[in-house]
């Protein structure tokens, strides 16, 4: 049996990708963590009976690929609230109370996905947009693990036959499924449009500022016309650029509430949010990731969830001295 630095050695690269697939099939970033540490712990006892008929990639993406499916016999797919009900074009509607007992999605980190091959990460990007993913969930498990598999990851069928110990046929079958109920869907491929990452930056550097300043009118600015504004756990969502701006001008922005730091998510440009608290500090608050089309905002989905800020690698909350600084 080999040395566990042989083994990580052999196994460690691939870490990354295995945390992005999983992620797409689970949507959750805590969840695809659990699973992919619990690959790697399988892969590790079972490593003295590999026999190298097959990549040690596609070894793993198999014991990785079979425990989603595993884990997800006794859990819920995990919607946007896009995903559940129609939005409203009328800010002044009553927001509902945040739905904790939903599975929501979540976004991942970038900074959890990096490989250090720049070209890699760009041609990855696609695999884990929140459009896609959110996609993917309406799928059946198997059709959602062959979809990545095959037009994600591009095994061959062969591969994706044996990865899930099933005929060829019936990855074909599959997939047929899996795009088409994907097409009905709607388009999920947002970033055809999508600036490149100085006008990203330039685009999130406003939202930020017009957030912290509370200036609505700078925010209005930067969103498109038929933009859409989630914010799970929240399943009220709204479409179109008055009810939107009405909204955030009416029940968000307020001087002094927020402070906003630069992150990514899914491949797209993020914030961190941070919101005023009583002794002075500013307490996380949660993950604003933002889809753009061209040099305006198409989406805006606001995860209201603390705990996720902690798996973007910051800090729960800001002191007066930091929050002063940004």
């Amino acid at each position: 049996m080999p040395s566990e630095t042989e083994f990580a050695v052999l196994t460690e690269p691939f870490r990354p990708e295995l945390l992005a697939h999983c992620y797409r099939i689970l949507g959750s970033v805590h969840d695809a963590e659990d699973l992919v540490q619990d690959t790697y712990l399988r892969a590790w006892r079972a490593f003295d009976r590999f026999e190298g008929r097959s990549t040690v990639r596609r070894w793993l993406y198999k014991i990785a690929t079979m425990a989603c499916l595993t884990a997800l016999e006794t859990r819920s797919r995990r919607p946007l609230p896009s995903g559940l009900g129609a939005p409203s074009d009328d800010h002044r509607v009553a927001v509902a109370a945040a739905d904790l007992t939903v599975p929501w999605l979540q976004p991942v980190p970038d900074a959890l996905l990096a490989t250090g091959d720049p070209a890699a990460i760009v041609a990855g990007r696609n695999g884990v947009r929140l459009a896609f993913i959110a996609a993917l969930q309406l799928l059946p498990t198997r059709q959602r693990a062959v979809l990545t598999l095959r037009d994600v990851l591009a095994f061959r069928t062969a591969e994706v036959a044996e990865i899930l110990d099933t005929s060829v046929a019936a990855v074909d079958s599959a997939l047929r499924r899996a795009r088409t109920r994907l097409a009905e869907a709607g388009p999920v491929a947002d970033d055809l449009a999508e600036p490149d990452e100085r006008v990203q930056r330039t685009v999130l550097d406003g939202y930020m500022d017009a957030f912290t300043r509370a200036d609505p009118d700078a925010l209005v600015k930067l969103l498109r016309a038929d933009v859409e504004v989630e914010m799970p756990p929240t399943p009220t969502w709204f479409t179109g650029r008055q009810a939107v701006a009405g909204f955030f001008t009416d029940r968000v922005l307020r001087p002094d509430r927020w402070r906003m730091v630069p992150t990514r998510a899914n491949g797209q440009p993020a914030a961190v949010a941070y919101q005023h608290a009583g002794d002075g500090c500013y307490r996380a608050h949660g993950i604003e990731v933002l889809t753009l089309i061209g040099d305006r905002i198409s989406r805006i989905t606001a995860f209201h969830d603390a705990s996720l800020v902690l798996t973007f690698g910051l800090a729960p909350a800001l002191t007066p001295q930091q929050g002063k600084r940004i």
